[in-house]
């Protein structure tokens, strides 16, 4: 039973792999006009299917709008009754219909044709009465469903889904869409906390120990202790950094000599020390420190002058 439910499985996900094969197959200079037209857009691409297909548009929608093109979902139903008030001649509007004969998409066409959209349709033929009425097509072929009773869209939405992909990422690369930018539109979440600048979330003040390099390794440890932090960071009179000092250093040099706590801080503290400064992304700070295998690093600022410290437990 158990072979027999793998096999199913090896099985959909095979057909829909050749659903991607017939979507690469039919890719054609259509869809460089259709870029071209939206990078030429001035107001929004609206993205509008029914059922299964209108899910889809909804995911593409969003991924338009969080990568720099402003884009939303219409309902076509809703828009037969009030909601195209919110399309102007200046959208971009595109259809998802596997078959091309939708009923309420057919009917939003000639209220379109007066407002003056441009239209797209992304749909298995470019002779369906959608390809025909649409500006642009973007076909991917007959496909068959992975549904072993051919109904449910599954085959065709993974046809839709990859193409919308395709334009949004498409369009991101062409606007030279940045992580900046990216971090803009998503504050929230851990994708929000990587794209965030290091000064936004550099522990400070007292929860950033600075120490002295004269300063008794005892002293240090206390301040390490009560900033709640794994390491202290040893400056000079000017506020450069000269090294750090960790807890782990403390319990490994203490083994070999108890005596180490009144011993000044310098004797032991590494002083080739990784850092990152000021401006940098958080995503980069947790490269540098799993790459070297730390969990705490120093920000400084253009001079070399530390302004705070990144904690691994503060970003992940």
């Amino acid at each position: 039973m158990k072979d027999k439910i793998l096999k199913r499985a090896i099985e959909i996900i095979e057909i829909e792999k050749e659903a991607l094969n017939s979507v690469i197959a039919h890719l054609d200079e259509n869809f460089t006009k259709v870029i071209n037209e939206i990078l030429k857009c001035e107001g929004r691409v609206i993205i509008s299917g029914m059922g299964k297909a209108g899910l889809i548009g909804q995911k593409i929608s969003a991924t338009l709008s969080s990568t720099g093109t402003p884009s939303f979902f219409l309902h076509p139903g809703e828009g037969l009754h009030g909601d195209l008030g919110m399309v102007k001649n200046s959208d971009i509007l595109i259809f998802l219909s596997n078959s091309g004969e939708t009923e309420e998409i057919i009917k939003l066409f000639p209220p379109l044709k007066k407002i003056g959209v441009k239209t797209v349709a992304i749909t298995s033929s470019k002779n369906s009465t959608i390809g025909k009425l649409s500006d642009f097509v973007l076909e991917y072929g007959k496909l068959k469903e992975a549904c072993p009773l051919g109904l449910a869209p599954s085959s065709s939405t993974t046809a839709m889904l990859v193409i919308g992909d395709a334009l949004s990422l498409t369009l991101l690369e062409l606007k030279n869409f940045t992580l900046e930018d990216f971090a803009l539109y998503h504050p929230g979440g851990s994708i929000g906390k990587r794209l965030l600048k290091v000064e936004d979330v550099m522990r400070k003040g007292e929860r950033c120990p600075l120490v002295k390099k004269e300063t008794p390794i005892f002293d240090v440890i206390d301040k390490i202790t009560k900033a709640k932090a794994g390491i202290a960071i040893i400056v000079g009179e000017d506020g450069k950094i000269e090294g750090v000092f960790t807890d782990g250093d403390f319990r490994r040099n203490w083994r070999k000599n108890p005596e180490i706590g009144n011993f000044p801080v310098e004797k032991y503290m590494t002083k080739k020390c990784k850092t990152i400064r000021k401006g940098k992304l958080v995503d980069e700070a947790t490269y540098i420190m799993r790459k070297n295998k730390i969990n705490q690093l120093p920000v400084i600022d253009e001079n070399d002058v530390v302004i705070g410290l990144i904690d691994i437990q503060d970003i992940t």
